[in-house]
């Protein structure tokens, strides 16, 4: 699986009960997870499944945009 440099927020749904994370570049592509950390893994795998399918479908992909954020934030 590659590794893209897509930025990712991580924020917690009270109504779901999951950690959602939202790919800004990619429009709508979203993953959830029972923790962070399972929500950026599950991010990860759709980032990758998203970028296939705009590609098969002859879509432009976004390149990676830089965030004034630290990734620790």
């Amino acid at each position: 699986m590659p590794e893209y440099r897509y930025r990712m927020i991580v924020r917690w749904s009270q109504p779901d009960q999951l950690w959602l994370v939202e790919v800004p570049e990619l429009p709508g592509c979203m993953a959830d997870g029972a923790t962070p950390e399972e929500a950026v893994t599950n991010a990860r795998t759709i980032i990758d499944e998203w970028i296939m399918v705009a590609r098969m479908d002859g879509r432009p992909v976004p390149e990676p945009q830089a965030s004034d954020v630290p990734a620790t934030a």
